[in-house]
C-alpha cells in the first residue's frame, strides 16, 4: 500500500468519525467543531486526488460559514450567551483536539504531495483530457452541462437562508423593534402631529437660609 492510499484512509476515517460525532454529541459547540473537522477532512481528500479548487472552496465556504451555523443554533436553541462565554474553558480540550487533527492532516497532505515524483493518476484526469486547467474545466462544465442543477442548488440555498432567518426571528419583550411594513404605509400627513399643551408656572425651590441667621420652621 502506497502513501496515497494510506493518506486517503486516514482522511476518510477522520471524516467518518467526526461526522458521527456531529449527530451524537449533545453540546452544540462540540458538534460545530466536529463539523469543521469533517469538512476539512473531505477537503483534504479532494486535494489529494487533484481537485484543488473544490478543496479550497469547501474550506472557504463551508468551514467559513460554520460560525453562521453556530449563531443559528444558539438563536434557535435559546442558549444564554453569557453562561456560554463564562464556560468557554470547557470547550478548549475539544478545540485543541480538532486543531491538532487538522494540523496532522495538513502535514500528511504536504508530505504525500512532496513525495510524489510524478502526478497521481487521478490528478486532473478530466482537465488533462480536455487540455485545460482544473479550474477552467470545472467552470466550463458547471456553467454549460450542469447549469440547470446549479441554478436549482442556488434557489434551494436561498430558500434555506430565508427559512433560517424566519425561524430565528422572534419577538422579545423589553426590546424596541421596527415594523417596516407599517413604516412604508404611513402617509405624509401622519408623519407630524401637533400637540397643544397648557402653560405651567415654573416651580421655584428656595433652599437658602434667612439673612438674619434664624431658621424658619415648616
Amino acid at each position: 500500500m502506497d502513501w496515497v492510499n494510506i493518506a486517503f484512509w486516514v482522511f476518510a476515517i477522520a471524516a467518518t468519525v467526526s461526522a458521527g460525532a456531529v449527530i451524537s454529541v449533545r453540546n452544540p459547540v462540540h458538534a460545530v467543531l466536529c463539523l469543521v473537522l469533517t469538512f476539512f477532512s473531505i477537503a483534504c481528500v479532494w486535494l489529494l486526488v487533484g481537485a484543488e479548487f473544490l478543496g479550497v472552496a469547501l474550506v472557504l465556504v463551508y468551514v467559513g460559514a460554520v460560525m453562521v451555523l453556530f449563531l443559528f443554533v444558539v438563536m434557535m436553541l435559546d442558549i444564554d450567551p453569557t453562561k456560554m462565554r463564562e464556560g468557554w474553558v470547557r470547550y478548549l480540550p475539544v478545540g485543541l483536539i480538532v486543531a491538532v487533527a487538522m494540523l496532522v492532516q495538513m502535514l500528511i497532505l504536504i508530505g504525500v504531495k512532496g513525495r510524489a515524483v510524478t502526478p497521481f493518476p487521478a490528478d486532473n484526469a478530466a482537465a488533462v483530457a480536455a487540455d485545460s486547467s482544473n479550474v477552467t474545466w470545472l467552470a466550463r462544465t458547471l456553467f454549460t452541462e450542469y447549469l440547470l442543477p446549479f441554478e436549482f442548488a442556488a434557489v434551494i440555498l436561498t430558500v434555506a437562508v430565508v427559512a433560517a432567518v424566519m425561524l430565528t426571528l422572534r419577538r422579545r419583550t423589553g426590546v424596541k423593534s421596527q415594523n417596516p411594513g407599517e413604516q412604508t404605509m404611513v402617509k405624509a400627513g401622519q408623519r407630524l402631529r401637533m400637540v397643544k399643551m397648557g402653560a405651567e408656572a415654573p416651580v421655584v425651590h428656595c433652599n437658602s437660609k434667612p439673612a438674619t441667621g434664624e431658621e424658619t420652621q415648616p
